[in-house]
């Protein structure tokens, strides 16, 4: 038997040979293929393929296949979640250029899948269909596929999209398809009534312009997107692919395995793990470790209250950042303050952008609040504005719109967290002048 799993060197030097067949599946009935499933799978299959075509099955250690998770622990559900799907996903296997490769019918992306222990480490097991394998492990036609590239995309529609137009590297052009052909491919769901309804404007929208933008920044390729028209309207699409010119460098140490560690933490949290790996694909690794960092405190910390709804509170702070990257990213850079002058307003600059989201984070917790707790506070809230004799208008708008409205909601937030809740730290605003580069 050959090597068990796939080295970081291997990963560079043998990229995975990927079936045509394979690029554009699109799962059966209602399942759905999520992104760390597709990365997952392409490591099996690449761990398989090393082991060679004559194997009637294919064993790898668990921590050379999926990271972050131990099967002796909660997580254990994640792993299992994973396998079954790729045993129970039934899928239509296609090329994306009509007539190439062999004609397959349906096939699940696994025949079985097994989880044992030997010699105190988890392995996992696993078979392909009989009808399928000799293609997957020994493709004829198939895209050449850098799995620690693969890996730094997030999402499903990014990893599809660079899977394909990989395969189309040398040719300059993928074939040329309707759209609504690309909506399953690049989503992993299969159409719904609702989704054939929906129109290319909001599939470019939300899908291609999303992947495109993934693909350009992350990979070793360049995609531009072809609209053909029918009349008026856009008939078809396809992708224009180049080379970069300098192809993008590896990672110091390439990942062998899909990293689950926040689906982990996630759930440790009280959250399941289709959330975290929604979160996941939505705002990237980085920006989940983070938030998860600011979630673990705010549990520990139970005043006013235990948090009672971790996957809000954590979605609430993502959409924060997110929003404060997007706005210093449109801003652009700036010199470093010279004088004093330029001290003072790079000091201002970075107070209000702790205050817009120490604003955010004090919301999403009032939010997580339980209904009756923040009517509660609400309802203290309104006496204490009697009492100070605020002004009408505020105590007006408070009986009249709620907490939430503009005028109503600062003086909630003052009331909540106490007068200097938007006076930070001195190391507090260091942080943000780190995260800015000094300006």
């Amino acid at each position: 038997m050959r090597s068990q799993g796939a080295s970081p060197r291997e990963l560079i030097e043998n990229p995975l040979r990927k079936p045509v067949n394979t690029l554009a599946i699109v799962p059966t009935k209602t399942s759905k293929i999520t992104v760390l499933a597709r990365k997952a799978y392409n490591v099996l299959l690449h761990i398989a393929q090393a082991q060679g075509i004559e194997q009637e099955v294919f064993r790898a250690p668990l921590q050379s296949i999926l990271r972050g998770v131990d099967f002796n622990s909660n997580a254990r559900e994640i792993v299992k979640q994973h396998l079954r799907a790729m045993v129970s996903t039934t899928v239509e296997w296609q090329s994306p250029t009509a007539g190439e490769g062999e004609a397959w019918n349906v096939a699940g992306l696994l025949a079985h899948a097994k989880v044992y222990k030997q010699g105190g480490e988890n392995w996992v097991e696993w078979s392909f269909a009989p009808n399928i394998k000799h293609e997957l492990l020994d493709p004829q036609r198939f895209a050449r596929l850098r799995l620690d590239v693969i890996s730094q995309l997030r999402r499903h529609s990014g990893v599809v999209l660079y899977e394909i137009c990989a395969r189309y590297r040398d040719v300059g052009l993928t074939a040329r398809q309707p759209w609504p052909w690309w909506r399953p491919v690049l989503t992993g769901s299969p159409d719904t009534d609702d989704s054939v309804k929906q129109e290319y404007r909001f599939f470019k929208r939300d899908v291609l312009k999303l992947a495109i933008a993934e693909v350009n920044a992350v990979t070793d390729i360049d995609v531009e997107l072809i609209e053909h028209k029918a009349g008026r309207f856009i008939s078809d699409i396809q992708f224009r692919v180049a080379k970069k010119r300098q192809e993008a460098l590896p990672l110091r140490h390439p990942p062998v395995a899909v990293d689950l560690s926040q689906v982990t933490r996630a759930m440790s949290a009280g959250m399941s793990a289709d959330e975290a790996e929604a979160l996941i694909q939505k705002y990237g690794d980085e920006a989940m470790a983070a938030g998860l960092d600011a979630l673990m405190k705010r549990i520990a910390n139970e005043f006013p209250e235990p948090l009672r709804d971790p996957y809000r509170y954590l979605r609430a702070l993502l959409e924060s950042s997110s929003a404060t990257a997007a706005k210093k990213a449109a801003e652009g850079g700036a010199p470093p303050p010279a004088n004093s002058a330029a001290v003072a307003a790079a000091l201002e600059g970075w107070t209000a952008e702790w205050v817009s989201a120490r604003r955010a984070l004090v919301l999403a917790e009032f939010e997580s609040l339980a209904p009756e707790t923040q009517a509660d506070w609400v309802e203290r809230l309104r006496e204490h504005l009697n009492e100070r004799g605020a002004h009408p208008s505020i105590r007006k708008r408070l009986e009249t719109n709620g907490w939430k409205h503009p005028i109503v909601i600062g003086e909630l937030i003052r009331f909540f967290k106490g007068a200097d809740w938007d006076k930070p730290t001195p190391q507090e605003l260091l942080t943000i002048a780190a995260q800015r580069g000094g300006r």
